[in-house]
């Protein structure tokens, strides 16, 4: 049941969220900062250069017991996989409708109340000279703040950030929202361009 001091959305029980946090700390990680006070938000994550940032994010996500959301094609959630994606916050997106993207996840907080919408505006593991703006875009749209979460190797930290609220001027925006990352954060340094 939610905790209602809280208006972003909640999942798990305190015995989910101690395992959770004492898995990651099994791996000698730890969350630090807090959540915003809001009901619906675009959290974005980065460095995202290793498979291992999908554990160590959904382990976070228990740990703080957040209920938040990620959108994949829709052919991933075809049975056996779709309960268990759906579980993990996984919710499917037609591509072969004339609805893009961006458009869809703008619906999807204008229906609801409670939202967090988690992306990775790299886009890929890979190493990428420009990040994605469909975050920024559907932020903007939505009229939600940004929430950046850094996953830090080194210190091996999950750093939850202050809210960014766009302005509309991506020109501006994307590069102050970019600062709050950087490369030596990665377990694969070489792979993120500031």
């Amino acid at each position: 049941m939610p905790d209602s001091t809280f208006t972003y959305p909640r999942r798990g029980t305190r015995f989910g969220h101690a395992l959770a946090r004492w898995l990651l700390s099994l791996g000698g990680w730890r969350v630090e900062g807090a959540l915003p006070d809001e009901p619906r938000f675009v959290l974005i994550v980065a460095p995202h250069t290793s498979n291992w940032d999908f554990l160590v994010g959904i382990l976070a996500m228990f740990a703080i017991g957040l209920r938040c959301s990620w959108l994949g094609k829709h052919t991933l959630f075809r049975f056996p996989a779709g309960p268990i994606m759906r579980w993990m916050g996984g919710e499917p997106v037609d591509r072969s409708t004339n609805k893009g993207t961006v458009e869809t996840a703008v619906d999807l907080f204008r229906q609801r109340e409670q939202w967090v919408l988690t992306l990775t505006p790299e886009g890929t593991r890979k190493r990428v000279d420009q990040w994605k703006t469909g975050f920024y875009k559907i932020a903007v749209g939505a009229g939600v703040p940004i929430v950046p979460v850094t996953f830090d190797y080194r210190r091996k930290v999950v750093g939850l950030g202050a809210p960014f609220r766009p302005t509309g001027d991506s020109v501006k925006d994307i590069p102050a929202i970019r600062g709050r990352f950087r490369k030596e954060m990665a377990k694969y340094p070489e792979q993120f361009a500031e």
